[in-house]
């Protein structure tokens, strides 16, 4: 009687930490889900994590000039239409989903309603086999995001160098100085920082465009744009972002 009373003692005190246990795991992965999009000091979110506020869509490739000013050149109606249009193409391409950006690769590029001088831009994002995307600054393109294996079939354009050079470029800092992509299925973070025409790329920690002049890749006869919105660009494949943050300098 009394080994069966103790057995039934222990068996409770059992489940009772397990309850614990469970608890405490429960409130430590909802205190790391907090963090998920929350911006460190300094900065501010362009992705609540919750919708697409303070988005819009945009491709200048894809306007009548193929460049921001020919936007800016169009009459409001005009300019109106074409925001209404690409929204809808948003919608279609574009969700949120637990607390991710997520783009099915296709459709119009997510571009920020506001536009940027000088800053310092924070992301993560994660992409699949095959895909090709990139970070538009100013919006102009890019910090070149692609699938950098054999297997993706761009090692004729030094895909094999890696992610997070400026790919316009056409010279000094079009290719990373190391590869720094982490496997298909893992989070990689940008650290990007631009100064005037100068930019600073950092990806997963390690320096892969040390401030290097960035070209007009629409009047390259120009300089860059003084300011203008960050884009995320995407074609060929699923890719998801988080923790989209800025900082202005």
């Amino acid at each position: 009687m009394v080994t069966k009373i103790s057995f039934q003692k222990r068996l409770c005190s059992f489940l009772v930490l397990a309850l614990v246990g469970t608890s405490v795991l429960s409130a430590g992965e909802k205190k790391a889900d907090s963090k998920l999009n929350q911006p460190p000091e300094g900065f501010i979110a362009l992705f609540n994590g919750k919708d697409l506020s303070g988005w819009i869509g945009m491709n200048y490739h894809k306007v009548k000039g193929k460049s921001p000013l020919a936007v800016k050149k169009m009459s409001e109606a005009e300019r109106k239409e074409l925001l209404k249009k690409n929204w809808e193409d948003v919608l279609e391409h574009w969700s949120v989903e637990d607390g991710e950006l997520v783009n099915d690769g296709h459709g119009v590029y997510l571009t920020t309603a506001e536009d940027f001088g000088d800053f310092e831009l924070l992301l993560d994002y994660k992409t699949v086999a095959k895909a090709d995307s990139g970070i538009y600054l100013r919006g102009v393109p890019q910090v070149q995001i692609w699938d950098t294996t054999k297997e993706g079939g761009k090692w004729d354009r030094k895909a094999n160098l890696g992610s997070g050079g400026l790919f316009n470029n056409k010279g000094e800092g079009k290719y990373p100085l190391v590869h720094a992509d982490k496997p298909f299925g893992e989070w990689n973070h940008f650290r990007i920082i631009m100064k005037g025409d100068k930019v600073t790329v950092y990806m997963n920690d390690k320096l892969v465009v040390d401030n290097k002049k960035m070209d007009n890749y629409y009047e390259k006869d120009q300089p860059i744009y003084e300011t203008g919105p960050i884009q995320l660009q995407t074609h060929g494949g699923e890719i998801r972002f988080k923790n989209v943050f800025l900082k202005k300098l």
